[in-house]
């Protein structure tokens, strides 16, 4: 938490809220830029797209990966320029690729026939890019089983690309999210330059190789920073493609947010439920369907706090009266003895992903708010 956070908390915002620290944000651009200057910057817009991060970025020369028309008309309205937006989702509908390329949007990704032949009959003339499935080994909130197809798959398509009225213009992949290990780049690198070569071979020259996203931020425990991963992809891509480097996107969007925001919650309730358990269970103001949905499966395991003093074991739950709005039962969560009800807890690194998951009023609690400071 940074002392531009810290000095808002003393307002005493009405919890729950996101308050998120732009200057960190920069920063984080900054370090990106830094870690991989030969490769283009599209942020992540789904991990947060909040007007006032979208303008910083778009002011700082970022590009933009999208998910939906919604949010590339909010990159355009932040000062985007259409050129510097991907279509990055693989499932689209045929309005919106449509309306993406009357505004000029040049890129889609595809993962399957059906999704290239709308692009084609939607979209003519498109750069359009395939996205292969990839090991996702390190990462604490796997995307591979949703995604992607297999290297023979992706170039066979690619190779009827040009008689559908498209260009094909790269490969992409995702190694996971919040992915803690860089050798996970590495394989991955290998196998997509595997289908440059062999496309090639066949007369298709692909432009653009998009290493999606993935870069973590630090929760409870510490993982490698974006320069590690900076040298291991330019060690893997001159193993691979040698001087003949193709053009390099990347996807950061917690690595861009994430450790920027902290969420303010309240405890609304603090008991022992179960006698001969002698943890606590802490009922927040926010939970799992208030933006908290990365819990799942207690995959990302925030860093939570509540004053000083000794601590003592919690289950940590939200205030629904759904029965999976449980945040943390087996992951240990320690919060002072002395908590009451009332009381204030931070949820630390909730820059990404939190206010993009917020249900809209479940059991009639409103989202949480925002402040951009």
């Amino acid at each position: 938490m940074t002392p531009k956070v810290a000095s808002f908390l003393e307002t005493m915002p009405a919890t729950p809220c996101l308050v998120l620290d732009l200057d960190v944000v920069a920063e984080n651009y900054a370090a990106l830029r830094r870690a991989l200057p030969a490769a283009a910057i599209y942020y992540a817009v789904k991990a947060n797209p909040a007007a006032p991060i979208l303008s910083l970025l778009a002011g700082a020369g970022s590009s933009f990966d999208a998910a939906s028309l919604p949010e590339i008309e909010a990159c355009l309205a932040a000062g985007a320029s259409p050129a510097r937006i991907s279509f990055g989702n693989t499932v689209k509908k045929p309005a919106a690729i449509a309306a993406a390329h009357a505004h000029g949007v040049p890129l889609y990704a595809f993962d399957s026939e059906e999704e290239l032949r709308k692009i084609a009959a939607h979209a003519p003339g498109a750069k359009v890019y395939c996205r292969i499935a990839v090991q996702n080994e390190g990462a604490e909130w796997p995307l591979s089983n949703k995604f992607g197809t297999t290297s023979q798959r992706a170039k066979e398509m690619l190779l009827a690309a040009p008689g559908l009225g498209v260009i094909p213009h790269g490969i992409s992949f995702h190694v996971g999210s919040q992915q803690t290990g860089t050798a996970a780049y590495a394989l991955a690198i290998a196998q997509a330059a595997m289908i440059f070569t062999d496309l090639k071979t066949s007369g298709i020259e692909l432009s653009m190789l998009n290493l999606g996203g993935g870069f973590p931020i630090r929760y409870q425990r510490d993982v490698p920073g974006a320069e590690d991963f900076g040298s291991t992809i330019m060690d893997a891509m001159v193993e691979h493609f040698g001087n003949g480097l193709p053009d390099m996107l990347i996807e950061p969007g917690r690595a861009m947010v994430g450790n920027a925001g902290t969420v303010v919650s309240e405890a609304i309730l603090v008991c022992q439920r179960i006698p001969e358990d002698p943890r606590r269970w802490v009922y927040l103001d926010i939970g799992r369907f208030g933006g908290l949905a990365e819990t799942e499966g207690e995959a990302i395991r925030y860093r939570v706090t509540a004053g000083n003093g000794p601590t003592g074991p919690c289950v940590l739950a939200g205030p629904t009266c759904d029965g999976v709005d449980v945040m943390y039962e087996k992951t240990p969560c320690m919060l002072p003895a002395s908590l009451l009800s009332g009381d204030r807890v931070l949820i630390h690194g909730t820059g990404a992903y939190v206010t993009s998951y917020a249900s809209q009023n479940f059991n009639g609690f409103a989202p949480l708010a925002e402040h951009y400071i």
